[in-house]
């Protein structure tokens, strides 16, 4: 017996996969390893799949190890990794193009790198599930650290589109083959690869010549020169004045044009006056009456992009801020789907999932809107439901899980409302309407008036008052000329009045004829919403990008707002000047954007697509070294640096003002007004101003007045858990430009500075 059991223990050993452990009693336990993109995530995943016992860097069960990533733990490696002599910034050197890229540990992170390596090695781990963001920049964290613990056994991918449990279990019962992902992954790389080598290189280029901080990248310059195509249509608009006519007919006001396609201006005072004394005491007759019945479908769901858009004119949310609030709505409370889409539609496997859906957000404002639809079956269309136009993820909806609307901030709370009288609109009818348009005749002149009567108010019931606002004109970005506010509200007025009822050859009293004043203006500049919108026409970036190069622009002074608007600086207007024309053209991004998503889905090749790159790079860099353009800093001061007599800079920092040498090789700086802390006003909630009285250091809010004492000892430790928390936070956007080149130019700019 005992030779039996030895056999069938040594046949065990054989089929056991190599690299598997054994119990006391000889039985092969196999393990997964599950890599999630940050604690939070994992602390759930964990929870679900019962892996109870927490360790420092991991949670174990008895099926799975759960640990994490703090986003990207590894990284391109630097130019002074390849060759100590890049430490130094020199225009000479470039560009730097290694014939391979290669990866580095990031050191904030290297302990939690160490862990994972670790679990890697043991030998009853046989699996790797990648449950990183189901997205480009998810796969490349995950690839990575795959590629630096030298992996090489059998892994697979966590696919899901929400964070619920049902979700995460389900996933997990479906998990995908990672081979499957090998384009995505491919993309990645070459989209990291790409940043790195233009941006990296044009960035020292521009900085070694011009003895200043200009950072270009292969997206944001491009945005910038959109910005700035709209600075040169503002300077070189000229504003002219125009008169229009308008009747007043008692019961209707109509507009005087010359043909239906005449847009009704005048532009001599003296020729509105002529026709309004032709028009004195004349008779009018209704020349023709014209009723159309229209319709107007739902809108779509949202995507990323169109969230943003929506958010910024609703909300008055910054793309960044839209981006923050619905990560936590999607991650923290579960509430909606996968935010980083770039779909507008659903799947057919969804659908039975609409009405539970809609039940769980059921509550409050929602209840009676939700409560017909619940007790019929729901209308879906193709409209909703197309898995042809539906890429990684579908579209932004909510989860099956009940809402807490009480533990929801104010902004959590106005965002979620936007995704939820979305969704419920999609199964309400279409918006119905008559449109009636009559032409009026007054001593052979045409007037025109335009009435729409509601008939079925359809999905615009979800809206209720807000109705109103769907129908603001949200054309002004894309708007080259235009008219006045006041003119503008009057073709409104003219075109939504309720119009009585009206006859062909039916006589009206002509009452008044009045003469509105106009002025032509120049188009706006873009509000984040606008650039969202030629960001994506454009196709610069994708959904998950154009929030951070909407930011990189503003912290780095490129780009500066006010009043909603964006707008470049002083430095912006230059840096566009300094740079290829080649990195300025949104067709050359755009082109490149969509190899890289061939790439992706495997149609592309990735060799061909970085060769072009390093050609590009070669001839960006060449560019820059044959200028002859000057660059004069635009935030010099009128103050000496006290240490070698050069001007002083103005620069804007998370501590406020402060002055710093523009000489390179003096690092002379001071702050220009009082510090600003991390401490925010209880009342106003903006942050705090550091002062030092008779008493020692204080809190004070400027516009509020409000003072706190600074505790010496206490802050240092709040603050250093404070900082800890945004690293944590920083490399948990997976999205974000910190994720290759972001780094390596951050912590090389923060290096000139020194």
């Amino acid at each position: 017996m005992e030779a039996y059991g030895l056999l069938w223990f040594f046949i065990w050993v054989e089929i056991c996969p190599q690299g598997y452990g054994f119990n006391r009693k000889g039985v092969c336990i196999v393990k997964s390893i599950v890599l999630a993109e940050k604690p939070s995530v994992a602390k759930e995943i964990a929870r679900v799949l019962g892996c109870n016992g927490r360790q420092k860097s991991y949670f174990e069960g008895p099926r799975y190890v759960v640990t994490w990533a703090l986003g990207h733990l590894v990284t391109l490696a630097e130019p002074e990794d390849y060759d100590a002599k890049y430490k130094t910034w020199n225009l000479e050197d470039l560009p730097i193009l290694p014939n391979k890229m290669n990866l580095k540990v990031m050191k904030e992170t290297s302990q939690q790198f160490k862990a994972i390596a670790q679990l890697c090695k043991r030998s009853d781990i046989g699996e790797m599930v990648i449950a990183t963001d189901a997205g480009r920049e998810g796969e490349l964290v995950a690839r990575w650290i795959m590629e630096l613990v030298h992996w090489r056994k059998p892994f697979k991918r966590l696919w899901i589109s929400s964070q619920t449990d049902k979700a995460i279990r389900e996933g997990f019962d479906r998990l995908k083959p990672g081979s499957d992902y090998n384009g995505l992954y491919a993309s990645a790389v070459c989209r990291a690869e790409a940043d790195w080598l233009i941006g990296l290189n044009v960035t020292r280029a521009l900085t070694s010549k011009y003895n200043a901080q200009l950072a270009a990248g292969r997206v944001q310059t491009p945005t910038l020169a959109m910005m700035m195509e709209r600075e040169r249509e503002i300077a070189e608009f000229r504003s002219v004045p125009f008169w229009t006519v308008t009747a007043d007919l008692g019961t209707l006001r109509a507009k005087w044009r010359r043909s239906e396609q005449h847009d009704g201006r005048l532009y001599a005072e003296a020729e509105a006056e002529a026709l309004c004394g032709k028009l004195s005491r004349s008779q009018a007759v209704v020349q023709s009456v014209r009723m159309t019945d229209k319709q107007e479908p739902q809108p779509l769901a949202y995507d990323l992009t169109e969230l943003q858009r929506d958010a910024n004119k609703k909300l008055g949310f910054s793309a960044k801020q839209t981006s923050s609030v619905l990560q936590r709505l999607y991650e923290q409370h579960k509430l909606v789907t996968y935010p980083r889409t770039d779909s507008r539609h659903l799947t057919p496997d969804m659908v039975p999932t609409f009405k539970s859906r809609l039940d769980a957000v059921a509550i409050g404002p929602y209840a009676p809107l939700v409560a017909p639809l619940l007790r019929k079956p729901l209308v879906v269309t193709k409209r909703i439901v197309d898995e042809s136009k539906v890429t990684d993820h579908h579209a932004i909806i909510p989860t099956e899980q009940y809402v807490n609307i009480s533990a929801l901030s104010p902004e959590e709370r106005k965002l979620y409302d936007l995704i939820v009288r979305r969704f419920i609109a999609l199964f309400y009818p279409v918006y119905r309407y008559a449109e009636t348009s009559v032409v009026i005749e007054a001593n052979g002149e045409k007037f025109f008036a335009k009435g729409v009567i509601a008939k079925d108010n359809g999905w615009r019931e979800v809206y209720g008052s807000q109705s109103a606002l769907l129908d603001a004109d949200d054309e002004e970005e894309n708007r080259v000329t235009g008219v006045s506010g006041s003119d503008a509200t009057e073709d409104r007025d003219t075109s939504a009045q309720r119009l009585p009822e009206l006859s062909k050859g039916q006589r009206l009293q002509l009452r008044a004829t009045n003469i509105g004043n106009h002025r032509t203006y120049p188009p706006g500049r873009y509000t984040e919403a606008g650039l969202l919108t030629q960001m994506e026409k454009h196709h610069l970036g994708t959904p998950a990008t154009r929030a951070d190069i909407i930011e990189k622009l503003l912290s780095t002074d490129t780009v500066e707002r006010k009043m909603n608007r964006l707008s470049p600086t002083g430095k912006g207007k230059q840096l566009i000047e300094l740079v290829a024309a080649d990195l300025r053209s949104p067709d050359l991004t755009a082109k490149w954007e969509q190899e890289l998503e061939r790439i992706a889905k495997g149609q592309g090749k990735p060799a061909p697509f970085m060769e072009e790159i390093r050609r590009q790079t070669v001839r960006m860099v060449q560019q820059v070294k044959m200028s002859s353009t000057e660059y004069k800093p635009h935030n010099l001061t009128h103050s000496k640096c006290p240490e070698c007599g050069t001007a002083l800079m103005e620069r804007k920092g998370k501590r406020g003002k402060s002055l710093v040498c523009s000489n390179r090789e003096c690092s002379y700086h001071r702050q220009a007004e009082p510090a600003l802390s991390f401490k925010r006003c209880p009342q106003c909630h903006k942050r705090m101003e550091i002062h030092t009285g008779k008493a020692g250091k204080y809190a004070q809010c400027k516009g509020c007045n409000v003072i706190e004492m600074v505790d010496e000892q206490a802050p240092g430790a709040r603050v250093q858990r404070k900082q800890q928390a945004q690293l944590i936070e920083q490399f948990s956007d997976n999205e974000s430009l910190g994720s290759s080149l972001g780094d390596a130019l951050k912590a090389a700019l923060s290096k000139k500075e020194k």
